[in-house]
């Protein structure tokens, strides 16, 4: 009892109640005003489908989600969907799905996108053709070129056979291979 009155007073001191229930009582012959204290709690399986098992609902705590440890929250928590969708891209056979949420923008269509392997790709291939289309504004010679480029089927298939330049070397690399 006495844990329930200190987070009943611990709501009352930093939170100003929403419900307020009294009831008039009473005591020696003059009446008096009590107020109930209104402490609402809510089951939920927050957590979907969990990599790991989780303890018994009776061994589990409340927790208090507001506003400012939402994310915190739902980092703990890790909920996660797996699942089969039809597979619209090939046509063929299931896609597999399995995401883990760790803050509230992981909601976001791209965050989705970026955690399912197909769409992945998609989404960095839109996003490539994107900067391409930002960096070729106003350049009518690169928009000539790239026009070009897919009116020849013959140019594009020798251009993706191109091998494709090497990443730079760091520091650590060169001087490990000017070394042997």
């Amino acid at each position: 009892m006495a844990n329930n009155n200190s987070s009943q007073k611990f709501i009352a001191r930093n939170r100003a109640p929403r419900v307020q229930i009294e009831y008039d009582v009473e005591i020696y012959g003059s009446e008096k005003k009590i107020e109930l204290p209104f402490v609402m709690g809510v089951l939920a399986d927050l957590s979907g489908k969990p990599v790991e098992a989780l303890p018994p609902v009776t061994e589990r705590k409340f927790l208090e989600i507001d506003i400012d440890n939402f994310d915190e929250r739902m980092k703990a928590i890790q909920p996660r969907v797996a699942f089969a969708v039809p597979n619209t891209l090939t046509g063929e056979g299931q896609l597999m799905v399995d995401i883990t949420f760790e803050s509230i923008e992981d909601f976001s269509p791209a965050a989705v996108a970026r955690k399912v392997e197909p769409l992945s790709r998609l989404l960095e291939a839109r996003t490539q053709l994107a900067n391409l289309q930002t960096y070729m504004d106003g350049k009518a010679g690169a928009e000539g070129l790239v026009n070009k480029l897919l009116q020849d089927p013959a140019l594009m298939k020798s251009l993706a056979q191109a091998p494709k330049p090497r990443a730079p070397a760091s520091n650590d690399e060169s001087t490990a291979e000017s070394a042997s």
